[in-house]
């Protein structure tokens, strides 16, 4: 930091100022990451130098400048020198009496930094000034990076306000914002609350000390937790999403992991296929040495064919056998391939119905929901109707009484005039009309009082609007949560038909692989059998010379039948045990299925859940509108009420008027008028 600290110096010295000495002390002092320099008054050359070092330096993350008195140029050089600057995180403005310049710079800032994450502007002036925040709303609303904002105290108004609800609604990465202790009122709050439907980021909202009316608080409240709760959900959606693509990339694994092994195990019968073949031409060629020595006497051994004939009959015989017992195998194959076609196809069914039943179950939601909606908007008219009726009533009464105050106000000045005039005698009798206690209306108060009915009805229909445009975005956010269910709800579908089609295909690729390579290898030892039927014929043929040694050969030749009715043994026992064992992978994939089954009925439960929050939702609504009309009804009831009651004031100062003019002076000096 003392390379901060001297590049500090160097730049205060080359503007031809001082650097200042509490400046330096903090700069000495400074920790990594953070620069602090709350309650120091900096001056416009320390606020130039310190905007030229933010350009180059990429060390700190945090800046606070909280109570340092900066002036407008001073604060609009170091808001320049922010702008480039790409690690800081938290910048603290608080306490500067920031005003017009100071907002434009502020914009800028949030329009070319990408960076900064916590922005604190207390105790301010920003909103004194309704062009220069718009502009920094504007900013705001085409910021991507900030997440909390804090314009505590800066005499926000409600067009401030209004411009701040823009802003919202274009803005989509800002989670709290702190407006309390401004001038926002209630068109402020209600644009506020219009445009928080369209935000759906920020999940903290502060408007304490705003003048607000409570029904917009909770508003704002409800609007607040809305966002929590979507945020939650999408959190746990990933969440979901992420343990399923686990899943089935560990399913992926586990069938690469089988088809190696499955090659492996290939490779290995291939290789033992290539070592017996390799021995029998071995022992081709020594047969065929033997043979070539011993074709002289051929002719002598005739009579004994008979018998080698007699043992290729038999072997044929086993070979028979050995045909019929593949036969079977084939069979039973076959029987097992038709059974679970059978069983895919009553699953194929079994999902053909549950989707049925989900989607009619959807559609009675459906219906349900715009049941709801209807009753939800016939009460909205009722209440809007009475709402003007009261309005309408309120207005006569105020405009009834303001009539009465201002006649009897005319009244009594009349009696004053009189009583001032009666002792001059002749000159209160030779009047005429002028000098009568009532007078008529002024003209103007008519056209004031049909301005003042306009205006109202103007606010009326204004909050009308207001009421309606709140009424559809409730809609459409309810039809866009529905919409979004129903796609969720058939792209799990859609994943779980497309996985389960995978799996099948794949088992029964599997299966025909397998089979086929049984076939392949019960041909391929029939040829075997008869290339060493044929080799044994060509040896009882040819082989003759003594006796003894083809008794010999023959005991070889039934030595050699037996180890290959050993090995055929013994490969139908491999078969049947790889039969088994693929029997086995297919329980177990069907136990993953059935694991599949219970998530996709966990998610539907989950829907069901949701669809009686939503429930619970629509009744909260319609108690509440019973509540509303409750409280409407007691407020007509004390209408009527104070109606009786002016009415009877009203009667009682026309009787006391009228009692006040009869006995008053004037009519005994002047009966006749």
């Amino acid at each position: 930091m003392e390379e901060f600290q001297h590049s500090y110096s160097r730049l205060c010295k080359e503007s031809g100022s001082e650097p200042q000495e509490t400046v330096l002390q903090q700069l000495q002092e400074l920790p990594r990451g953070r620069l602090d320099l709350a309650t120091q008054s900096l001056t416009v050359d320390t606020c130039r130098a310190l905007g030229k070092l933010l350009q180059k330096e990429v060390l700190l993350t945090e800046l606070i400048l909280s109570d340092c008195m900066l002036s407008e140029e001073g604060a609009t050089l170091l808001l320049q020198g922010l702008c480039a600057h790409t690690v800081v995180r938290f910048l603290d403005l608080k306490g500067n009496n920031l005003q017009a310049a100071g907002a434009e710079a502020l914009g800028q800032l949030l329009r070319q930094n990408k960076s900064i994450q916590s922005l604190t502007l207390e105790w301010n002036n920003l909103g004194t000034w309704e062009d220069a925040f718009a502009t920094f709303c504007g900013a705001l609303a085409g910021n991507g990076t900030l997440r909390q904002l804090d314009l505590r105290n800066n005499q926000i108004s409600h067009k401030g306000a209004e411009e701040l609800a823009l802003a919202l609604t274009c803005n989509a990465s800002l989670q709290q914002l702190d407006l309390r202790w401004n001038s926002i009122g209630l068109l402020g709050g209600r644009a506020l609350v219009n445009s928080l439907p369209r935000n759906r980021t920020l999940w903290r909202l502060e408007l304490a000390g705003n003048n607000i009316p409570g029904d917009i608080l909770r508003a704002v409240e409800q609007a607040m937790d809305h966002n929590q709760e979507r945020q939650t959900t999408s959190r746990e959606n990933q969440a979901r999403t992420h343990v399923l693509s686990k899943e089935v990339k560990h399913l992926q694994e586990e069938k690469s992991r089988q088809f190696l092994d499955l090659m492996e195990t290939i490779d290995k019968q291939r290789k033992e296929m290539a070592r017996s073949s390799r021995a029998s031409a071995a022992c081709v060629g020594q047969l065929q040495e033997a043979l070539n020595e011993r074709h002289s006497i051929i002719n002598a051994l005739k009579a004994k064919l008979q018998m080698a004939e007699a043992a290729l009959a038999l072997s044929e015989q086993k070979a028979q056998g050995l045909g019929e017992l593949l036969a079977t195998a084939e069979q039973e194959q076959r029987n097992l391939a038709q059974r679970q076609a059978k069983e895919h196809r009553m699953e194929q069914q079994e999902a053909a119905e549950r989707e049925f039943k989900l989607l009619r179950d959807l559609s009675a939601a459906n219906e349900k929901n715009l049941l709801l909606q209807n009753q939800v908007d016939e009460l909205e008219r009722k209440v809007r109707a009475q709402q003007e009726q009261l309005f309408l009533a309120r207005q006569e009464l105020s405009n009834t009484t303001a009539e009465l105050k201002m006649r009897a106000n005319q009244a009594e000045g009349g009696h004053r005039q009189a009583a001032a005039e009666g002792p001059r005698g002749g000159r209160t009798g030779s009047e005429g009309p002028s000098g009568s206690p009532t007078r008529a209306l002024p003209p103007a108060l008519p056209e004031r009082l049909e301005l003042e009915k306009k205006r109202s009805r103007q606010s009326l229909e204004d909050l009308e609007q207001l009421r309606a445009k709140e009424v559809e975005h409730m809609t459409r956010h309810l039809e866009e949560s529905e919409r979004a269910m129903q796609d969720r709800v058939q792209r799990l579908e859609a994943s779980r038909l497309s996985l389960e089609e995978r799996q099948h295909l794949a088992h029964l690729e599997e299966k025909l692989r397998l089979q086929a390579q049984a076939r392949d290898e019960a041909q391929s030892a029939c040829l075997q059998q008869r290339q060493t039927v044929a080799e044994a014929q060509a040896r009882a043929s040819q082989l003759g010379l003594q006796v003894e040694g083809l008794r010999r050969r023959l005991e070889e030749l039934q030595q050699e039948l037996s180890n290959k009715d050993q090995e055929k043994v013994a490969e139908v026992t491999r078969v049947r045990v790889e039969l088994h064992e693929q029997n086995g992978r297919l329980q177990a994939e069907l136990t993953a299925q059935e694991a599949l089954k219970e998530k996709v009925a966990a998610l539907e439960r989950r829907l069901k859940v949701i669809a009686g929050d939503h429930r619970e939702a629509l009744l909260d609504r319609e108690s509440e509108n019973a509540s509303l009309r409750e409280k409407l009804r007691l407020k007509e009831a004390e209408i009527a009420r104070i109606r009786e009651e002016e009415a009877q004031r009203a009667g009682f100062l026309q009787n006391a008027v009228l009692a006040y003019v009869q006995g008053s002076p004037l009519r005994a000096v002047n009966p006749q008028k």
